[in-house]
């Protein structure tokens, strides 16, 4: 008898400290992705301020998001989260998160800033696999190069302008790569028409709040 409560003992003390255990991981992992949730929601603010300022809105931009498909605009079947800054409940910009396709080593991955008036506030690359003293002159840390699009639009330059020196248009190429930018201008391109053609659609339809996927 005492053997069995030794045994009954013992099975009652390893269930507590396993159930105290696992307690304490939940509780450990709990906390830690609410911290990398945090960091990284602080990153993409950070990413999104650069081409609409914070005192530029007064909503909740991360959370004021819609989800866009169009594959003439958007091809090879992504999905284009699109933040809506509002100030006062006026639209004031909008930052579309895409990918140009005809990157030299694959997709471009992009945050276009358009402001209500069809203008661009900016360009920023988030990722891409460009080769590196090429292609690379696309990120901002790099050069000036997409700083370029500040204030352009569908009529400024005209539309058959909207493309590299090398295809005739207004944007330069760099040396030994003009693929990288092609495709970037391409995108740029295509994002203002996919805003002239959904306006109304892009800055009023329902917000979709789940979270969205890196592409």
């Amino acid at each position: 008898m005492n053997d069995n409560n030794s045994i009954l003992r013992s099975a009652a003390s390893l269930a507590t400290v396993a159930i105290i255990g696992t307690a304490l991981l939940t509780g450990v992992d709990r906390l830690t992705g609410e911290r990398i949730a945090e960091q990284e929601k602080r990153v993409v603010l950070e990413q999104l301020g650069q081409l609409v300022s914070p005192d530029r809105y007064d909503n909740e931009m991360l959370e004021d998001r819609v989800d866009i498909r169009d594959e003439a605009h958007f091809p090879r079947g992504q999905t284009v989260a699109v933040f809506r800054a509002r100030k006062g409940g006026k639209p004031e910009a909008l930052i579309m998160k895409l990918a140009a396709v005809g990157g030299y080593n694959g997709m471009i991955h992009l945050l276009v800033g358009i402001n209500s008036d069809g203008s661009l506030s900016g360009v920023r690359v988030s990722s891409h696999k460009e080769t590196p003293g090429l292609g690379d002159a696309i990120e901002i840390e790099k050069s000036a190069w997409v700083m370029g699009f500040n204030g352009r639009s569908l009529q400024a330059p005209d539309l058959t302008c909207w493309a590299v020196k090398r295809d005739g248009g207004e944007y330069d190429q760099f040396t030994g790569a003009t693929v990288t930018p092609r495709a970037v201008v391409e995108a740029v391109r295509r994002s203002l028409e996919y805003f002239q053609a959904n306006k109304s659609t892009l800055f009023w339809a329902p917000s979709q709040n789940t979270s969205q996927e890196d592409q």
